[in-house]
């Protein structure tokens, strides 16, 4: 997972592109879940707050761009 200051150096399609992949991920790893071949559901957590971290951290970019 990247931290939220390798985020924050990003650009906003950068960040976009890192939600969606982040979210492919999540899209995968629920998957995995339900055929029961995910055997550590502890990164089901860690992506869905790493998606979360990556939506703040754009909206915040662009909240800023558009300010400037």
């Amino acid at each position: 997972m990247t931290k939220s200051t390798e985020l924050r150096q990003k650009d906003v399609a950068g960040l976009q592109a890192e939600v969606k992949e982040l979210q492919k991920a999540h899209f995968g790893l629920r998957m995995q879940k339900a055929t029961q071949q995910l055997t550590n559901v502890a990164t089901l957590r860690s992506t869905r707050r790493a998606i979360a971290r990556a939506k703040t951290i754009l909206a915040e970019t662009v909240l800023k761009q558009g300010a400037k």
